[in-house]
Order: C-alpha cells, then structure tokens, then sequence
C-alpha cells in the first residue's frame, strides 16, 4: 500500500476529497480505502493499491503528491511506502524549524548587519549558494561583534517554534531518541536542545578571543552531508530497522530528509519541500504527531 497522511481544512474536506478520488482514479489507480484515523479524528488517511495495479501502474509518489497539493490548499501531508509508526529516532534542524528564527540573522542584527547577511542566509537555504562559503562570509562579518551579544540574542530573540516542546517530548516519552542538527553554532544550540529536551547536539562553533567573535568557524563544518551522516549514524546505533524521522526547511537539509524514514519538510523552502516525503503548512510541529497517528491523550505537554 502506498499511504497519504494529510490534514486539512475541515469545511472544504469533503468536497477536496471527492476532487482528489477523481483525479486518483482518472489515473487508474485504485484507493482501498478513504477515513479519518480512529487515533486522530482529524487526520485522513488514504490507501493506494500498489500491487496488482490497474494497467496505467502502480501509483507514483509524485504525481500522487501533486494531486494531494492540488485538491487540499494549504495542508499538512506525509506520504509513505512503509507503515507510518512511531518512528525511534528524530533528527531536527532548528533555525526556522525547531526554532521561529535564523540566529546567525538574529545575531547580525547586534552588529548593524541584519539586512545584509540575511539575504545571504536566504539563499543558502534556497541552494542557491555553497552552504560552507556562505557560511564563512556570514561569519567573518561578524567580526570583533562582542561575545555578550550571543547572550543577548539569545535572551531577547530566539523563540522555540510552536508545539516544538510537545513534539520533542512526547516522542521521548515513547522511547525516541531526540538529536538536533544544525549548521548554526553550538552557542545557540546548546541552550535550545535544554530548553526544548532534545539528548544531543551537532552544531558549528564560533570563534572567539578576548571576549569578541574573530570572524572564523573552528572545526570542520556542519553541513547537508554531516546532517545526513549524523541520521544514518544514529539510526545504525539504534539497529537495523529503526524507524527515523528529520525535519528541516533548507536545501541544506535534503540529504538528511531523504535518508530518513520519512523527512517532513517544516513551512520550508521548494527544494526542501519537493525532496521531503511530507510537509506541514498548516499546522505547527503537533502536526507531526497526528500525522503519526498519536492520539492528543498521549501527548506530552511541556
């Protein structure tokens, strides 16, 4: 079975569905079945048949997501060819995913640079530029900038994104390991995985002397094929079979969402949202539990 998972407006759901079987079955492809999850009375779920497929074929993932996109505006989706379980380990970006900000954005701002290197931040993520030399310009920018701005923003300008808290810790609770990633800085990092409960960190590190940035990156880069090592590494320690789940917004993050068991892209960017198996749009990071089918009693709130 090839499984749709999606949420959406509930007004208009009866008539997007009705939309969505037809363009389903002008392909050819037959649906076995079509209901709200018993778990999650707002989550529909949808069954293509793979096998034993009509003569048109076994039902292809993209055009099957791109009929979900047409017939549902503005919905939270995963797709998936394996069973949609309650998945053993969570890779997380965080800017602009676990976190509402960009903090090397954020940051720049204390420096007069906001501006400037957030159009550069905005491309990286589109992959539009070398994420490891955009990062290193940003960076070098940032120059003589007082360490006690990092304090700063953290204090005045990093918020967790909404329900990011529950996700984390009602996936704990039901034994999942929880490791963020990210290409930002372990000044930043740090204090979000505390906050938001996540049990380690891969972060970049700043360079500093005598109480100010010296414009440098120490230590090798984070980039998308250390994300993508760090969701295979840990899955492999977990054992074969673990079921792994990434989220992410930026080109940055394909290679991780792709080696994932399922990678849902969180209000992101095209490229990362083409590569994903999923999306949330509508919804914030709970999303993602109802999409697993855990149902509100056993979310943890934090």
């Amino acid at each position: 079975m090839l499984i749709a998972r999606l949420i959406a407006e509930p007004e208009t759901l009866g008539d997007n569905l009705a939309l969505a079987m037809e363009l389903i079955e002008a392909q050819g492809w037959e649906v076995a079945g079509a209901g709200m999850l018993d778990t999650c009375d707002d989550v529909l779920e949808l069954e293509l048949v793979e096998e034993d497929a009509k003569s048109s074929g076994a039902p292809d993932v993209g055009a099957v997501r791109r009929i979900l996109d047409e017939s549902f505006p503005s919905c939270d989706l995963l797709i998936s060819r394996v069973p949609i379980e309650v998945p053993r380990l969570f890779v997380s970006d965080m800017d602009s995913t676990m976190i509402g900000q960009e903090c090397i954005d954020e940051l720049a701002d204390f420096a007069g640079l906001k501006e400037r290197i957030a159009a550069i931040t905005e491309r990286a993520m589109k992959g539009e530029l070398d994420f490891e030399a955009a990062l290193r310009e940003r960076v070098g920018l940032l120059k003589g900038l007082s360490e006690g701005a990092i304090t700063q923003c953290l204090e005045e300008r990093i918020r967790p994104m909404d329900g990011a808290r529950t996700l984390v810790a009602t996936l704990k609770a039901l034994g999942c390991r929880t490791v963020l990633v990210t290409g930002g800085f372990h000044a930043f990092a740090d204090p979000v995985a505390e906050q938001l409960g996540f049990e380690h960190v891969v972060a970049n590190r700043l360079g500093v002397h005598g109480g100010a940035l010296t414009g440098d990156v120490v230590g090798g880069i984070v980039d998308s094929s250390v994300k993508r090592k760090v969701l295979l590494d840990e899955a492999a320690r977990l054992g074969e079979g673990a079921g792994s789940l990434a989220t992410g917004d930026g080109a940055n993050d394909i290679p991780m969402l792709e080696a994932a068991t399922h990678g849902i892209a969180y209000r992101a960017k095209p490229k990362a949202r083409a590569a994903a198996d999923g999306w949330i749009e509508r919804g914030d990071l709970t999303a993602i539990l109802s999409l697993y089918g855990i149902a509100r009693e056993h979310w943890v709130a934090a």
